[in-house]
């Protein structure tokens, strides 16, 4: 029987589309932009190759392609997926194969008043042994990505165990093609590292051996992720799938931060592209489902771009930014921190941070940070005592509270550091053997550090009284907190290692959701040696998240420019380190860097001679006019690519253009003695001028030519900018570099 088309929702600007196999009852989903839909290519329903006609039946009545479901469950006694899959993917085994199409029903929620609803496509299947699935789509107006989330119940009366639920599975890719799309579809996705997070990867996905078979038998997977709860450690749990023909682009985040994976996977002529929660056998994982509960997979976020990589992360981005809370007063415009970190290197004393906090008084800088170090008296090792959360009283013999009070008395928001999560060895909570997570029957323990058991209520107490009510009492207005190892494979006290972890990441996620909701004026950053915890989940709980611990290396703008893709520029806070041995150049590449993100500065302030103290001034200045665009714009890098990132040749150009295009921030860099003298860009259409520059080598040029402007945009009458259609002068920037290791900052504005 052929596939039918079960429904078309449009959702915005895209559309989800349904389709359905009533002979085995298989539900699938594809998304598709809506501006695309009269391009969609009709499916071969057999495949053509001369060597399966010569065949006899059944080999040459295989179809080209099979309906991939929607939902993706896997329990232990059901059959396992065929096709040479087992080791490879627990998709499509006998638990999903049952499950059989129930119904599918709109749900409308109030979104805003007079607004258009929330609505929410959600899809019921029925399968065996009691196991219900639901599969909900959601869509806020106006959100260019939608929400998919899923969850399995067992109405039966015997427990299930469960070792696979995906959060989401895209088929037909590509429905611009009617048979296998060769050469057309590519994989982006990102790696993660430390000091090396976010570097993309983009793949042809025949390179990854993901042709299908001849006659469609063979399974092909590409199985990818992380496990452990550093989300962001080997890949960031964000990919894209391109048909670079087409130029229609999809893409998925997932909302973890524990183990996950992602597969692409073919059988047939279609591409697939899913993922969720680590299974058995990528993440240790089985769940036993009692009768009458519920398992809910991680929730993900999906979009489809009518374009490339860069449309697809800016739909993401979009997204997760709607659905930010409402920052603490002042937040808003993007203070700049400093933390002292990169000063003291864990030794923080009070005599340095008041001697600091002279030098930035009235420079624009709004948080002063007090980094680790502050709980451990002198002669003890930062990482090493941190967990009993008390103040060295030889390293602060007036106390926490003095020194924050001293701050605000000279125009900061203090802030302190916490890992609060884990105890180092030389605390008395390391042997505390009660309160903390184990594996295998004893504690876990990686180098200096062991893990709290957060599940545990006396725990929760604990951190609430010792953390919470510290940052309360002390007058604290900004927290850091930072997680600088992995719990790896998961811990006891569940069915298996993988459910004791993600018992605690979900619990992880309620502790910052708790601290929001005890002190809502608090602003928080997340670290996690640097940018190993930059996902949506816990990122969606905080305002900040440091982009990495590359504090003052060279390869810190390529980090920074890539991450752009990943995360909202509002919350991704990068290192600008100050050194007096710096020369202007150098000092220039380090303020530079600052404009590419939330500008955490750091290092000797105190040191720097007068000529060094007025460029940073000069920075800050321009940054405060910058900030709107950080908060609310679109990013595009240029240059060629960077290959080697601790030994970076090249350049680099990132273009950080306003919503409403009006305002546009030039950020530059050089890398080695190979960048040309001079680097010619183009501008988008208007009448573009300088309104301020660090560097001074940055300059705007007519190109010589006119182009016509697209409806709305700006056009001079009279010497009045008004926003009509017209022709206008086409601009190119031009930047006159200086050598390696030289950058330069321009804000630009419409005339």
């Amino acid at each position: 029987m052929p596939i039918l088309h079960l429904a078309d929702h449009h959702l915005g600007d895209l559309v989800a589309r349904y389709e359905h196999d009533s002979a085995d009852g298989a539900v699938a989903l594809t998304l598709v932009p809506r501006s695309r839909l009269g391009e969609l290519v009709p499916r071969r329903e057999r495949l053509e190759e001369a060597e399966v006609l010569e065949m006899p039946p059944p080999w040459c009545e295989a179809p080209a392609r099979r309906l991939d479901r929607l939902v993706q469950v896997q329990c232990t006694r059901d059959e396992r997926p065929g096709g040479y899959a087992q080791g490879r993917t627990l998709r499509n085994g006998g638990t999903t194969l049952a499950l059989r199409f129930e119904d599918q029903t709109v749900e409308n929620f109030p979104h805003a008043p007079d607004a258009e609803p929330v609505r929410e496509i959600v899809t019921r299947l029925v399968g065996p042994h009691g196991l219900r699935a639901v599969h909900r789509l959601r869509w806020t107006p106006g959100s260019p990505a939608l929400l998919c989330q899923v969850e399995v119940s067992n109405t039966g009366s015997e427990p299930l165990d469960v070792e696979h639920l995906g959060s989401f599975s895209l088929d037909g890719l590509t429905p611009f093609h009617r048979s296998d799309s060769p050469g057309r579809l590519w994989l982006h996705r990102f790696r993660g590292g430390w000091s090396s997070e976010g570097r993309l990867e983009s793949t042809p996905v025949e390179s990854l051996h993901l042709e299908r078979g001849w006659q469609g038998h063979s399974v092909n997977v590409e199985r990818f992720g992380q496990v452990g709860s550093l989300p962001a450690r080997g890949f960031f749990p964000c990919a894209v799938v391109e048909d670079v023909a087409a130029k229609v682009t999809w893409a998925a985040q997932l909302l973890w931060a524990g183990s996950w994976q992602m597969e692409i996977y073919r059988q047939g002529d279609c591409l697939v592209f899913a993922g969720g929660h680590a299974d058995r056998e990528f993440g240790h994982w089985i769940k036993r489902l009692a009768p009458g509960e519920t398992l809910a997979a991680p929730a993900a976020l999906l979009t489809v771009a009518d374009g490339g990589l860069d449309e697809a992360c800016d739909r993401l981005i979009a997204a997760r930014e709607a659905a930010l809370p409402a920052p603490p007063a002042g937040e808003e415009t993007l203070p700049v921190v400093f933390n002292e970190f990169c000063t003291s290197w864990g030794d923080p004393r009070p005599e340095g941070i008041l001697a600091a906090a002279e030098r930035l008084r009235g420079s624009g800088v709004r948080y002063f940070v007090i980094d680790a170090g502050w709980y451990a008296e002198p002669g003890t090792l930062w990482f090493g005592a941190h967990g009993d959360w008390h103040a060295g009283t030889k390293r602060f013999p007036g106390g926490l509270s003095a020194v924050a009070s001293a701050l605000r008395e000279r125009g900061f928001v203090p802030g302190l550091w916490f890992e609060w999560e884990t105890c180092g060895r030389d605390s008395a909570t390391f042997q505390q053997n009660a309160l903390l997570l184990h594996r295998d029957g004893g504690p876990v323990t990686v180098s200096d550090r062991r893990f709290l058991d957060l599940r545990l209520p006396e725990v929760r107490q604990r951190l609430r009284e010792r953390v919470l009510d510290t940052l309360a009492e002390g007058g604290f207005g900004y927290v850091k907190f930072d997680y600088n190892e992995t719990l790896g494979i998961g811990v006891d006290g569940a069915e298996s290692p993988g459910e004791g972890l993600r018992q605690v990441i979900l619990a992880t996620g309620d502790l910052y959701a708790e601290v929001r909701r005890r002190l809502p004026g608090l602003v928080v950053e997340l670290c996690a040696s640097g940018g190993h915890r930059l996902e949506p989940s816990l990122l969606g709980e905080a305002h900040m998240g440091s982009f990495s611990d590359a504090h003052e290396t060279p390869e810190l703008p390529i980090i920074a420019a890539g991450l752009h893709r990943l995360v909202p520029v509002r919350q991704l806070q990068v290192w600008v380190v100050l050194r007096p041995g710096a020369d202007a150049r150098r000092l220039g590449y380090a303020l530079a860097s600052g404009f590419l993100g939330r500008m955490c500065l750091s290092g000797d302030v105190c040191g720097l001679s007068s000529a060094s103290w007025q460029q940073v001034r000069e920075a800050l200045t321009l940054y405060a006019e910058a900030a709107p665009l950080l908060r609310d714009g679109t990013t595009r890098r240029h240059g060629p690519p960077v290959s080697v990132w601790r030994h970076p040749t090249g350049w680099q150009v990132v273009m950080r253009l306003a919503r409403d295009r009006r305002r546009l921030l030039v950020v530059a860099h050089a890398f080695g003695d190979d960048v040309p003298a001079d680097v010619d860009l183009e501008l988008p259409p208007g009448e573009w001028r300088m309104s301020g520059q660090l560097g001074g080598t940055l300059s705007v040029e007519t190109r010589g030519a006119v182009v016509e402007a697209l409806p709305g945009e700006i056009e001079r009458s009279g010497g009045v900018a008004t926003l009509r259609p017209g022709t206008l002068v086409a601009r190119r920037l031009r930047w006159r570099t200086a050598g390696a290791f030289s950058a330069a900052v321009a804000l630009l504005s419409l005339a």
